[in-house]
């Protein structure tokens, strides 16, 4: 091996951490996704958490993942398979292999590879590479272990905490090979850990460790590698997951709208870290309640935006069932409330740290009696922020509960999120009854676009009562007319329709397309790569993604019908199709379903559509 390294420019490269649940592989990625942000790579992440809580050490059931890829321009997705994997000990090679490209580097800690480790893992024989029939020579095996013990020998520090610091020697080594600037990982650190000093110098001092290895011997690489930005968008840019995002969404439409923001929720994966984030924001006006179950959590949002707040309830799946009732007293009172519903993987308990889309029918019909409600999806991580922004306006002006659709794939995920102008976000102007209707006012009296006015209590001279039960559409008294109902029903369906979404962009070959690929919620990314690839074998394809699915784009019908071949792809049986079949007569897609848990493969999407249409 020549002592001269060369650097060698790279489009794009995915990396995969993997080790035991609590080897520090989601923090490692993270360091690495916010170290390529902040010099401008666009990125997109993949936490892979195991499913349960915390499996024995070691073995194949406690794995847990994170892939990231970054590009030197526009990606849409972590990759389908890495270009190099992290594999800390043996269950991680044995699991996370597969998820590597054929050629690609693997990193191992040998330290970890010990005969109760092989055993653990369930290898057959001590030659694990040439059990799994992977070329030594694509391997970097050092004794990640034995060497951070070394590097910390000196720093008084215990076995347990020395042990912690081992994910930081892979990610320094993973940093030189891919010309990673180590100060930004150490701001991190310095950041995460400003309360304790001392163990922020220690994952500093592990990670120059790992990366003078990989500089010192080379590690078994010909070149070092660099992703330069191609199209830099001047701004200031974060490293943000989608649930964070989400909260950041929320407390900026409060903020446009002048009000305070209130979050009651019940803890569930993988929703809860918007709980967890809102409630660092007191000083923002936000108000968290971690309530005693899931329709406290809503009730009490809905009880908030009665007295005058944005209210918020988040949630998953099993929860958005449990907060069906309160959510229909938002749907009869014409309340703003925002239900989140992070989606995973379902039914009952199901597959909590796994993604799917399958609680599309359930926000449109899972309620009781004619119960109308906007319902809306998130495209990816940083898409979140305008997806929660857009919500509670939605909710605001229209006086109405709306659902927002995240995943665990999104909610999860991260994004190079470039910070936005909230001057230059859409006002927000809830219908505050008008002071010309003192002493004429009811409290459903509606402006001209069906909206019931808002009354905020302690207004003199507009004190009001609303309850569950129906109300006469003039007076606001209890009401069972049958003509009255039929109106009310009609009302509150009508306002919905009438709320203006923006039409349907069609991407790709808008003009003369054979094959339009329709999809909503977090497989954007993936269907947009898919469209691109099959683009660029010369295949006529083009895409539109829904973000607004109850109410749909007013050119939806028109833009579904004017392509020969239309296949609607959704991690579900074909809940999206089925509404799109209810709406619109005479259609008839094609569908591409997967129920596994995990984000489509582009490649097998690919295969696919031009095997089915072209």
């Amino acid at each position: 091996m020549s002592e001269k390294m060369t650097v060698k420019d790279l489009d794009q490269v995915v990396i995969r951490f993997s080790g035991d649940s609590g080897d520090g592989m989601q923090l490692a990625g993270n360091i690495f996704s916010t170290v390529s942000a902040t010099v401008g790579n666009s990125i997109s992440t993949f936490p892979d958490y195991p499913a349960d809580i915390r499996a024995p050490q070691g073995s194949l059931t406690g794995v847990s993942g994170f892939q990231v890829h970054i590009g030197a321009d526009l990606i849409y997705t972590p990759g389908d398979n890495c270009d190099v994997l992290v594999a800390m000990n043996a269950a991680a090679l044995k699991t996370q292999y597969r998820f590597a490209k054929p050629g690609a580097t693997i990193i191992i800690d040998t330290d970890a590879f010990g005969e109760k480790d092989l055993k653990k893992a369930e290898f057959k024989t001590q030659d694990y590479l040439g059990e799994m029939g992977i070329d030594p020579d694509r391997v970097i095996a050092c004794p990640m272990t034995t060497m951070v013990k070394d590097c910390l020998a000196e720093t008084g520090m215990d076995n347990k905490s020395i042990l912690k610091c081992r994910n930081m020697f892979a990610l320094g080594l993973v940093c030189w090979l891919y010309d990673r600037d180590l100060s930004i990982a150490f701001n991190f650190l310095e950041e995460k850990f400003a309360r304790k000093p001392a163990i922020a110098k220690a994952n500093e001092r592990v990670i120059q460790a790992g990366y003078d290895y990989g500089h010192n011997t080379h590690s078994s690489a010909a070149n070092v590698y660099r992703i330069e930005t191609k199209h830099k968008r001047p701004g200031r840019y974060m490293d943000i997951t989608g649930n964070k995002a989400t909260a950041y969404g929320f407390i900026a439409a409060a903020e446009k709208a002048g009000l305070k923001l209130y979050l009651g929720s019940y803890p569930i994966t993988p929703a809860t870290d918007v709980l967890h984030e809102l409630s660092k924001h007191k000083s923002l006006g936000v108000t968290t309640v971690q309530c005693e179950d899931e329709i406290a959590g809503c009730a009490s949002a809905v009880g908030a935006a009665f007295a005058g707040a944005l209210g918020v309830t988040s949630t998953s799946g099993p929860g958005l069932c449990l907060k069906s009732e309160a959510m229909n007293l938002a749907v009869i009172l014409e309340l703003p409330v925002v239900i989140l519903d992070v989606q995973r993987g379902g039914p009952a308990t199901g597959l909590p740290t796994k993604s799917e889309q399958t609680d599309l029918l359930q926000a449109l019909f899972g309620r009781n009696g004619e119960s109308p409600m906007p319902v809306s999806a998130a495209s990816s991580p940083t898409d979140c922020f305008y997806a929660a922004y857009e919500a509670a306006r939605m909710a605001l002006e229209h006086m109405t509960p709306v659902i927002l659709l995240t995943d665990a794939y999104v909610a999860n995920g991260s994004g190079a999120f470039r910070l936005p102008n909230l001057e230059k976000m859409p006002t927000i102007q809830p219908p505050y009854v008008p002071e010309e209707l003192r002493g004429k006012w009811t409290p459903y009296m509606r402006n001209e676009a069906d909206v019931r006015y808002w009354a905020l209590p302690g207004r003199e001279g507009f004190e009001h009562v609303i309850a569950g039960i129906e109300k006469d559409s003039q007076t606001g008294a209890i009401s069972t007319d049958p003509e009255n109902h039929q109106l009310m029903t009609d009302l509150r369906r009508r306002k919905v329709e009438r709320i203006p979404v923006p039409d349907l962009e069609v991407m790709g070959d808008a003009d003369d397309a054979e094959l339009l690929i329709v999809g909503f919620g977090g497989t954007y990314g993936h269907l947009h790569a898919t469209m691109d690839a099959m683009r660029r074998s010369g295949k006529k394809v083009a895409m539109v993604h829904f973000r607004h699915i109850n109410p749909l784009p007013a050119n939806t019908a028109e833009v579904l019908r004017k392509y020969p071949h239309v296949v609607v792809a959704e991690q579900n049986t074909g809940q999206l199709a089925a509404w799109l079949r209810m709406k619109i007569d005479g259609f008839a897609p094609a569908q591409y379903n997967e129920v596994k848990g995990q984000p489509f493969k582009v490649a097998q999407l690919v295969e696919t559509f031009t095997r089915l249409f072209f």
